[in-house]
């Protein structure tokens, strides 16, 4: 078991663990800058809730259409030429919204083509880089290895929101030419990655194969709670897609007020990830988990009944803390308990989930806010958070007793 006493930075010795780290900061931070730049610049050329929405219908449709090929494709090929070619695609297309920008001729339709093609790119990316700390670090230390790369995730999605909303009073162009200079550089540090891997046995496209992850799951209850929490947790209490209108319509702030609401619950993140990275959870992993996920709930509430930036802010950071440990915990029982011939196409129908309750969130945030509007469509979302915590600990008794996370195994489940 791991000794929560040991120096943290011990863990960097592992060869790779630097370049994959830092690769998946680097892309994190290049998608947080991109969403302020496209929801700023969504809602300034249409003015609508249901326009801020159709972002996320936009990114979570290509994804949900490749998702099941690509957790395949990282099953049978080079995990790490997949991650490059997709972080080389996204640094193009940035490239082209800046320049389209740049000369004014960036509408709402391209943009939301250009999000479609980031959605298909994460598709591909994400299968295959989330299998890669399990084939760098030995299972005593993936908590803490977890722990560190989301410390290092945080800071870059601190910096993103900050950045863009700084950067976008000097034009969107200038946001989406920071994108593609970071895509760039993490493709390049993925490229120089050390890592080994066992060999994994090729088996051919049939719908038994892509569709694995899921017939994986089916016999893995624990695993599925988890997922499945985040699902519907998030899907109902996500309320990223509706901070544009509380920035101007309710708050009265600005590009940099935005910038300020995004990078909020990264702070709170980047806060309990570096505790973790010390000090693990230890016992009662599951109960940790249900209990982070009621507070998501009661901070997304609060939220959005608050007309204070400060107090927004706070409660988004809370917010932000509490679904960093629901993230340790899924990534641990996704990975440890997954063998690696396995690990794409079940990281695969982990990313559709995730998709869903984010992508898929804010379409329906946007929808609703556009019926009922913002406040209540934030506020109904938290409560609907909480319900689900509750129906998911009566229905998953399994995850509600984990203990450990660096005990978890395949057999363990």
């Amino acid at each position: 078991m791991t000794d929560p006493s040991a120096p943290t930075p011990s863990l960097l010795r592992h060869p790779g663990l630097v370049a994959a780290i830092g690769a998946r900061a680097l892309s994190s931070f290049a998608g947080q800058v991109q969403a302020v730049a496209v929801g700023w610049q969504i809602y300034a050329l249409t003015h609508s809730a249901a326009a801020l929405g159709f972002v996320g219908l936009a990114q979570f449709l290509p994804m949900m259409a490749c998702i099941f090929p690509a957790g395949h494709a990282a099953d049978q090929y080079n995990r790490q030429r997949i991650v490059v070619i997709c972080q080389s695609i996204a640094m193009l297309a940035a490239a082209f919204m800046a320049y389209a920008s740049f000369t004014h001729q960036l509408s709402a339709g391209m943009i939301y083509g250009l999000v479609a093609i980031f959605g298909a790119c994460k598709a591909f990316e994400m299968p295959a880089q989330q299998t890669f700390l399990p084939s760098i670090v030995p299972p005593a230390l993936f908590p803490r290895a977890t722990a560190l790369s989301s410390s290092l995730f945080q800071a870059a999605s601190i910096a993103g929101p900050s950045l863009g909303g700084l950067l976008y009073g000097l034009g969107a162009g200038v946001c989406y030419s920071l994108c593609g200079v970071s895509f760039a550089i993490a493709a390049l540090a993925t490229w120089s990655m050390v890592m080994t891997s066992p060999v994994r046995p090729r088996q051919k496209a049939t719908l038994a194969a892509v569709f694995g992850g899921i017939a994986f799951l089916r016999r893995k209850p624990t695993m599925l709670g988890a997922i499945s929490l985040d699902l519907f947790a998030v899907l109902l209490g996500g309320a990223t897609a509706m901070l544009p209108m509380f920035a101007t319509d309710i708050l009265h702030a600005g590009p940099w007020g935005l910038g300020l609401l995004r990078a909020a619950p990264a702070v709170g993140a980047l806060l309990i990830a570096a505790i973790l990275a010390r000090h693990p959870l230890g016992r009662h992993a599951g109960r940790w988990m249900f209990a982070s996920v009621a507070v998501f709930g009661v901070a997304t509430i609060l939220f959005g009944l608050s007309r204070s930036i400060g107090a927004s802010v706070l409660m988004l950071a809370i917010l932000g803390g509490a679904d960093v440990i629901s993230v340790m915990v899924r990534g641990a029982l996704v990975q440890l308990g997954t063998p690696d011939e396995m690990r794409g196409r079940v990281s695969a129908v982990n990313m559709l989930f995730i998709g869903s309750s984010n992508q898929l969130g804010e379409f329906e945030s946007g929808m609703l806010a556009a019926v009922m509007g913002p406040v209540a469509a934030v506020v109904l979302g938290g409560i609907g958070t909480l319900v689900i915590t509750g129906v998911w600990m009566g229905l998953f008794p399994g995850l509600r007793k984990l203990d450990r996370l660096e005990d978890i195994t395949t057999d363990t489940l």
